[in-house]
């Protein structure tokens, strides 16, 4: 496991504009706020209740839901194989109730909590069983799964620029949307110019007209990295990219995050369907042998850090890139600083200090915007007071 932990504990800090503070869920009427005091004790009680855990895991885990609502941040076992590290990251915030310290690293040390509390690192029966396995799984064993991977078969039909932006979509969507709608990219109810706030799609396909390396930093599994992999597909068979490499977790993180395994069983998945879906599966399969795409992992990705904290290894990655593609709403999150950003503050100010060009592609779950010019945002707010956090709303933003 000593891939997992860092050489050096010390942050990065690359020269970056001036951020505002950090983001705490100190505000009962805030997004964050409610993932602190609700969310995290329902998943508490969703990965106890999924797996027959003993009396010692048991009570951690109680422990570990009370500590979140009503104690204080508690210090992760020195003994554990990151100790030094979370040590480090957790200077000046052991002692404090977790609603007052920044939203970002309460979330990332609430899963790091719960991975030691369900005994993921230690040696035994539970030792690398993901606590939220059965969910991932459960989503590639849906029976609507099925038509879904057959309806890319329409895929076929659609010329170059017509299927690489339905593939686009549908990876932006994640799993908020069915693999169904990669061909039907028109529908009203998921493509229309209210849901993307910013669409910046002719500026990443300018990007990548001439081909190049693409580094892809996943997201979710299940659906969201089937629909990662057929964008990969058909990034590689148009020459928008002669290599991609998939940036994935190298431990479970947030509930559904992407590992290797995951990347696996999705690949699996499209084999198994037939069609359209099984020859993208053969391509990418082919693709790996050859190198042309690879997977990558690193510590940093599951760090209470933002991206200007990154390793120089990853730096030096993200700069060779033609374009990377940050997948998600923490990828957002961590790319801008989870910081209370004005929204109308130019990404490029804020993303300057990123090695290399970069999109991210983002279904909105959280509060942090940036680049909404203010005569959108009026018409956001009073339309949908609660596009920033109810998944309805979306944005393909590049800098370059």
């Amino acid at each position: 496991m000593d891939h997992l932990v860092p050489e050096s504990v010390v942050s990065a800090n690359r020269d970056r504009t001036p951020a505002p503070p950090a983001l705490t869920s100190s505000d009962p009427t805030s997004f964050a706020w409610s993932v602190i005091h609700r969310r995290h004790p329902l998943l508490i009680e969703q990965a106890r209740v999924a797996h027959p855990y003993g009396p010692a895991q048991i009570a951690a885990l109680e422990a570990l839901a009370v500590e979140m609502t009503d104690g204080v941040v508690r210090s992760l076992d020195p003994e554990a194989h990151d100790g030094a590290a979370w040590a480090h990251w957790s200077d000046g915030r052991v002692g404090h109730r977790w609603d007052e310290l920044p939203f970002l690293w309460s979330e990332s040390y609430f899963y790091r909590r719960l991975l030691a509390a369900v005994d993921f690192f230690s040696p035994g029966p539970w030792f690398w069983l993901d606590p939220f396995a059965h969910q991932k799984n459960a989503e590639l064993a849906d029976p609507a799964l099925e038509a879904e991977l057959a309806a890319l078969d329409q895929l076929a039909d659609l010329d170059a620029p017509e299927r690489g932006n339905a593939l686009l979509l549908s990876a932006l969507w994640g799993n908020r949307a069915d693999l169904g709608f990669a061909a039907h990219a028109g529908r009203p109810d998921l493509a229309t110019s209210q849901s993307l706030v910013i669409d910046d799609s002719a500026r990443l396909w300018s990007t990548l007209a001439d081909g190049g390396t693409v580094c892809l930093v996943a997201d979710n599994a299940g659906r969201e990295l089937l629909a990662d992999l057929m964008l990969i597909d058909e990034l590689l068979s148009a020459g928008c990219a002669r290599k991609v490499a998939i940036h994935v977790k190298p431990t479970p993180y947030y509930v559904s995050d992407a590992t290797t395994g995951d990347v696996a069983a999705c690949l699996r998945r499209l084999a198994s369907a037939g069609g359209y879906a099984a020859a993208a599966a053969r391509r990418l399969h082919e693709a790996f042998g050859d190198g042309r795409v690879r997977l990558r992992t690193s510590w940093f990705y599951v760090a209470p850090l933002e991206f200007d904290a990154m390793p120089a290894d990853l730096a030096a990655e993200f700069g060779r890139a033609t374009l990377t593609l940050m997948k998600g709403d923490l990828n957002y999150r961590r790319v801008f600083g989870d910081r209370h950003w004005t929204p109308m503050t130019d990404p490029s100010l804020a993303g300057s200090y990123f090695p290399g060009p970069f999109a991210v592609l983002r279904t909105l779950k959280s509060e942090v915007v940036l680049g909404v010019p203010q005569r959108d945002l009026a018409r956001l707010d009073g339309e949908h007071p609660q596009w920033r956090v109810s998944g309805t709303h979306a944005m393909i933003q590049v800098v370059t």
